[in-house]
């Protein structure tokens, strides 16, 4: 992804997230060229046993895009028989063939990973799909190298799990065609999409157990663990039992980098929505959404940043010294404090307290509070999110017969300008020029009006 924040992709995954799930929601967001795209990419690949099968299906009322593997009986799986991947017995395995002609399939899971030293006919190693992924002519190599890196934290988060060399994992031939299918379908509409970033909301962690090729199996997956660990993707526990996070849909989350947060106010640019194959508790909707900040952020330092949003962060200090309140201060804002203030108040039996105040960036809302926890007494922070009003704003560099000093202009609602000196080079010029602090203000100030 690239650097900055002006299209985000927002992943919100409250139904799960799977490789399915994942392509029907970027497709739903997308136009008809997309399909094509994805359809040119996968034709590229020397795989077949399969075809795509696109459609519109509903979920709890609300219209989802199916992407649909369907597979062909030679290499149809138990994906989406219940009973039989909720270890209920093997009745479901055989109520299961009379569906595969419908496509019921879904992206790879633990059931399709074997794991042995040496190859075995049927089965693709790693290396085996990278030089697949490379030969492919349809991909661009930003789509490739997404691919590529899903499976690789896919392959690695195995490995992990069943403590054996990456090089020793093989993806059996039966789940890695709608596995392959899934993932280079994400990364080339991915790759369409270009977004600055990503954003993904907690992934729901399921619970029970699933049917894997090694037998039952705790929820989330082994391997869908090892990747949440390895890629830095938080987890939602919940009371829904079922595998509403697959490995394949977390490898490809991993590959695309999600971080940062959603901005305070944003404008909805599209939408798609994405159905996913298996019944739980709760509706298998992955929904995307692509964003844009409601206000840009003005192309300044973080000086003369001026978020039309703070957070303003709240706390009653009773037992520290003055001392020990204006090193926690100086933390603070180092931490991303833009303005932290020590108030006197009096508390409980009338005893003489501090109120700390501290306004911030709502991204660094967290930070902030994480020092004023390590750094005080306090054990609560209030917070609340504030609009405000500001005047544009600038830094100026102006000569003084002293030295250069920094201004602060800004823009007073009728067009006016108010500046501000710097304190620290005003005292540095003053200190080095053997001269009062206000002459080397007031010069600061004739310069920069000369300036205007």
């Amino acid at each position: 992804m690239r650097d900055g924040q002006g299209r985000v992709l927002y992943l919100e995954c409250a139904g799960g997230v799977a490789g399915d799930m994942l392509a029907g929601a970027l497709l739903d967001l997308g136009d008809e060229s997309d399909e094509q795209a994805v359809r040119a990419a996968l034709e590229s690949l020397p795989v077949d046993g399969y075809e795509i099968a696109i459609s519109h299906v509903s979920r709890a009322g609300i219209a989802c895009c199916d992407f649909d593997v369907v597979l062909d009986a030679e290499h149809e799986n138990h994906d989406h028989d219940m009973a039989y991947l909720h270890g209920q017995g093997q009745e479901g395995a055989h109520a299961h063939g009379r569906h595969h002609a419908q496509g019921h399939h879904d992206d790879l899971a633990s059931s399709h990973i074997h794991v042995h030293a040496g190859r075995a006919h049927g089965h693709r190693g790693i290396a085996d799909i990278e030089r697949m992924l490379r030969g492919a002519h349809a991909l661009t190599d930003s789509a490739r190298a997404l691919a590529l890196d899903a499976f690789r934290i896919l392959a690695d988060a195995e490995a992990s799990a069943h403590g054996i060399p990456v090089d020793e994992v093989h993806f059996h031939e039966v789940g890695a065609v709608d596995s392959i299918a899934d993932i280079v379908a994400v990364s080339v509409l991915v790759d369409r999409l270009a977004p600055d970033c990503v954003v993904a909301g907690p992934l729901p962690a399921g619970g029970g157990t699933v049917r894997c090729q090694h037998g039952i199996i705790p929820v989330p997956a082994p391997a869908t663990v090892n990747i949440c660990a390895a890629c830095g993707l938080e987890l939602r526990p919940g009371s829904v039992e079922g595998e509403l996070t697959t490995p394949t849909g977390a490898a490809l989350l991993g590959a695309m980098r999600p971080g940062g947060s959603l901005p305070v106010r944003y404008r909805v640019r599209a939408v798609g929505c994405g159905a996913g194959k298996r019944s739980y508790g709760v509706p298998s909707i992955l929904r995307a959404m692509l964003i844009e900040p409601a206000d840009a952020p003005l192309d300044l330092s973080r000086e003369t940043e001026a978020p039309r949003a703070v957070v303003k962060l709240e706390c009653d200090i009773d037992d520290e010294t003055p001392e020990v309140l204006a090193y926690a201060a100086e933390r603070i804002r180092a931490a991303g404090g833009r303005e932290v203030h020590w108030v006197p108040v009096f508390g409980k039996k009338g005893r003489a307290c501090f109120e700390l105040q501290v306004v911030c960036d709502p991204a660094d809302a967290a930070a902030v509070e994480d020092v004023i926890f390590r750094e005080t007494t306090t054990l609560g922070i209030r917070r609340c999110v504030m609009e405000r009003t500001v005047l544009a704003r600038e830094l100026v560099r102006v000569e003084t017969p002293y030295g250069a000093v920094t201004v602060k202009r800004a823009v007073l609602p009728g067009g006016g300008l108010r500046a501000t000196p710097e304190y620290e080079d005003c005292a540095r010029c003053a200190e080095e020029s053997g001269v009062p602090l206000r002459e080397v203000v007031r010069a600061a100030l004739r310069a920069a009006e000369a300036g205007c």
